[in-house]
């Protein structure tokens, strides 16, 4: 396991390092400035990393002393100045840096060669002070970016809807109305408990009638939880409301003074989750009866490729399965499909998990998000063969307090019984 010490010493090292290269731009921008401005901004500038390395290391110090329902909130705090402000830090060192090649392709070039008439510096701008404004402009859109989804994207919440045909759905379940959401990280909503009404609000809008949680309901700990139980409880469906855990809910990335303390918050997190409504399948499978006939709705554990833990079993899971039954199953990670679940007899999976790494782009026809790059199935509805896979982009956030154009979600799915109209 890696010191927390060793963390600190690298990510404080490469902090500082940004911050140094990006001064030297802002100093050349400055230049004109009055002396009592420049030591302005110099404080200004500075403050930002002397307080988010010494934030750094008083969680580090005593986070163990400290209520893991009540760290994210301050976590937050600072995870989102830093992408706030470094990541148009970078873009803007990008423009310093070109500068720093030209200039040095320049100086080997005119070692071989005599050297130019030099324009008049006071009579037109350089290139170092077009490069440095120019990367202020552009650095202002990850800012401006960053800034929305803090304030605003982070509780866009929107329903994304889906009508199935499938050959074999019993034509009793006609109709069906199954809304999934997933991984709504509740700790991380810290006081915001109305955005946390508006969306049990917009859930019960959809008149459900199989309510499906698929995971990561807390960030650590079942006392996250706690003052949200009054809202959560007016969660409503026709027929029943169902769920499974993600590898958040297991508490792993607690450090535990004892194994008994954990145990204890696994079964108060059931406890609670049962107090809700929420039945939770733990590689366990439920008859969904309407009407003289039925449908498999089976739950797994969390699986997915490490690190994330492996607790899912699936042919637990179909042990009491009746092989010819129309099938849908919750499988909190996407990569459970793509590895096991994907060729087999199961109709549609649900799951979470990627919150579409809460950025992306979103254009009629086509979407992307950086975890493209580690997830075959990382968000929305795929057809493979004669089986669907839905992954839900969650509804609340992690790490970064925000969301850039991959908003929370809800999926309504209306089920219906034979070939798809056209």
């Amino acid at each position: 396991m890696r010191s927390p010490i060793t963390f600190l010493l690298i990510f404080s090292i490469i902090i500082l390092a940004v911050d140094f290269y990006s001064y030297r731009g802002i100093k050349k921008l400055t230049a004109h400035f009055f002396t009592h401005h420049r030591r302005i901004v110099f404080f200004l500038f500075w403050s930002l990393p002397v307080m988010l390395i010494s934030a750094l290391i008083i969680f580090s110090l005593f986070n163990r002393s400290i209520n893991p329902a009540d760290y994210m909130p301050y976590f937050h705090i600072v995870s989102g100045g830093f992408i706030l402000f470094y990541l148009p830090k970078l873009v803007f060192i990008l423009f310093n840096f070109a500068d720093d090649i030209i200039l040095m392709v320049k100086k080997i070039v005119n070692t071989y060669k005599k050297p130019a008439v030099q324009t008049d510096p006071a009579n037109s701008m350089t290139r170092k002070q077009f490069l440095n404004k120019l990367g202020i402009i552009i650095a202002a859109v990850p800012f401006a970016s960053a800034l929305y989804g803090i304030t605003w994207g982070r509780f866009d919440f929107i329903v994304r809807k889906h009508k199935l045909y499938f050959k074999n759905l019993p034509a009793e379940f006609n109709g069906l109305r199954v809304v999934q959401f997933s991984d709504f990280h509740i700790g991380s909503f810290s006081h915001y408990t109305d955005e946390v009404k508006r969306a049990i609000d917009l859930i019960n809008e959809q008149r459900p009638d199989l309510l499906l949680f698929t995971g990561d309901i807390v960030n650590n700990v079942a006392d996250e939880l706690e003052r949200y139980m009054p809202i959560l409880q007016n969660l409503e469906a026709g027929i029943g409301k169902y769920s499974v855990l993600g590898n958040h809910d297991y508490a792993d990335y607690v450090r535990w003074y004892t194994d008994q303390q954990k145990q204890e918050n696994m079964i108060r997190l059931r406890q609670m989750q049962d107090e809700l409504g929420l039945q939770l399948l733990l590689n366990d499978s439920q008859k969904i009866f309407y009407k003289d006939n039925f449908i498999e709705l089976l739950g797994v554990e969390n699986w997915g490729l490490p690190p994330f833990p492996q607790y899912g079993d699936l042919e637990k899971t179909r042990r009491n399965v009746d092989k010819n039954a129309f099938k849908i199953l919750m499988s909190h990670d996407p990569t459970h499909f793509a590895e096991q679940v994907k060729g087999t007899d199961i109709d549609l999976t649900l799951s979470g998990h990627t919150h579409g790494a809460q950025f992306g782009i979103e254009i009629p026809g086509w979407r992307w998000s950086p975890v493209d790059m580690r997830y075959t199935y990382w968000g929305g509805l795929y057809k493979v063969n004669e089986q669907y896979v839905n992954v839900n982009t969650g509804l609340g956030f992690i790490g970064f307090p925000g969301r850039v154009g991959m908003p929370p979600e809800i999926t309504l799915f209306e089920l219906y019984s034979g070939e798809e109209q056209a």
